[in-house]
């Protein structure tokens, strides 16, 4: 066997047909595209906003405005700042119960978070989901201590 006996399998390599090359091809005058319309001239198709009589791909889509969409995992946090948090008095221990009875949840069953806006003068033990730097620096310079509960 020598390079110029090499050859594809029979029926790997198909010709392709060629169109409008005269009657006796069987594609020739109308290249199988009939006579007329939209279909028969070139560069028709492809344009998503017409289907011909359906409703648009893009109307079939619910309008939403933005970004896109809310993430469905997402965990939504309650916020409590440490200045809402004078009310408590030195030695406390701070949970979500605790914080749920004195108003300051905006949904109870959400997990808490906590942020270092304001100043903590009291020693406080705090139990929460979250607790930004901040927080946990001026909390832990009052004296206070930080449990994070899953």
């Amino acid at each position: 066997m020598k390079l110029n006996d090499l050859m594809p399998n029979i029926g790997a390599k198909k010709v392709g047909k060629r169109k409008g090359r005269g009657i006796s091809a069987g594609q020739g005058k109308t290249s199988g595209r009939g006579t007329k319309g939209q279909g028969s001239r070139a560069g028709s198709g492809g344009n998503l906003y017409r289907q011909g009589g359906n409703l648009p791909f893009f109307r079939r889509l619910p309008f939403m405005r933005g970004e896109g969409f809310t993430p469905p995992n997402q965990v939504e946090y309650n916020i409590v700042n440490l200045d809402q948090l004078d009310r408590f008095q030195a030695g406390a221990e701070i949970s979500a119960e605790t914080l749920r009875e004195a108003k300051l949840l905006h949904k109870p069953s959400n997990p808490v978070a906590i942020l270092g806006r304001g100043e903590v003068k009291a020693a406080l033990t705090v139990k929460v989901a979250r607790v930004t730097k901040s927080a946990r620096a001026k909390i832990e310079a009052a004296g206070g201590t930080i449990e994070l509960v899953g």
